[in-house]
């Protein structure tokens, strides 16, 4: 995938690292599906408002997307109106719970799973008007290795790779460490291993990765928490609720808080994580001169 250099290859110059701004920009990815990415994002986000932070998810998985179902949501519109030119961000956006600000995707329409330049730039410029009141933004992608997977993942402050302990799950998310690594030159990443069955579990599930991204890879990983394999998380999804909203004392939903608690504490990045970031900080001087 050739590097764009122009404006609209980035989500928003609000919002992009390197700028003034506030805002918090996290994407959530991984290699395959059935991980509990959104789920992750779901509880992520309750927890963080619960911390008095005011946090937007964008569904960025825009031809598949569930995070709406998943929190028991029914949107009147999705992105696929934004794209269409008949509503903005801004009218879309739904309420979920304890506050949390909800941006839908479409499910079922395969056309947007890669998006063109355009439909970048239209997402970017009104992001940035949405941001500006948000404490974090969290970026739900899609699962794999797409253009629009990595292009999020590449453009946020921190990449969250979710793991679980399948052999299938390490190699995906192997490879989409190693494209977003080798096309965008991204140097580091955060781990979170779900779903596992005891912090030992966890662990060897991160030194696995760890080992091969190390070795062939040469980029820098940090397992950031574990959330363990929890009954109560399946019985919460069928009732389209977060688990931490229905079963607060299960022990995922602890893992959760524990993991929002650590996330506000992540320092706002001094250099850019990708060649996407760093591209937009040169581009930001020359044209400052």
């Amino acid at each position: 995938m050739q590097l764009r250099t122009r404006r609209s290859a980035l989500i928003s110059d609000h919002i992009i690292p390197g700028r003034e701004s506030s805002t918090q920009v996290i994407a959530v990815s991984s290699g395959k599906g059935g991980v509990g990415k959104t789920n992750v994002v779901a509880n992520v986000a309750i927890a963080l408002t619960k911390l008095g932070k005011r946090v937007l998810i964008l569904d960025a998985d825009f031809s598949l997307g569930n995070l709406d179902i998943l929190l028991g949501l029914i949107p009147q519109h999705t992105i696929e109106d934004v794209l269409a030119g008949t509503h903005t961000l801004d009218q879309i956006v739904l309420k979920g719970p304890a506050g949390v600000s909800v941006l839908p995707a479409s499910s079922g329409v395969p056309h947007l799973t890669t998006l063109t330049e355009s439909q970048q730039l239209v997402i970017q410029e009104q992001l940035e008007q949405l941001t500006g009141e948000m404490d974090v933004l969290l970026i739900d992608t899609g699962a794999g290795i797409s253009p629009s997977v990595t292009f999020f993942a590449a453009s946020a402050d921190e990449t969250i790779v979710v793991v679980s302990p399948e052999p299938t799950s390490l190699t995906d998310a192997y490879a989409l460490i190693k494209v977003l690594a080798r096309q965008y030159r991204e140097h580091r990443f955060k781990i979170l291993v779900n779903q596992a069955k005891s912090p030992r579990e966890a662990s060897e599930v991160f030194g696995k990765l760890d080992v091969a991204v190390d070795r062939f890879l040469h980029v820098a990983i940090e397992l950031v928490g574990a959330i363990p394999y929890d009954d109560y998380v399946p019985m919460a999804v069928m009732r389209q609720k977060a688990v931490l909203e229905v079963f607060p004392d299960a022990p995922a939903s602890h893992a959760f808080r524990k993991l929002a608690q650590q996330i506000i504490q992540w320092p706002k990045p001094d250099l850019p994580k990708s060649s996407v970031q760093l591209i937009w900080q040169r581009s930001t001087i020359h044209a400052g001169h």
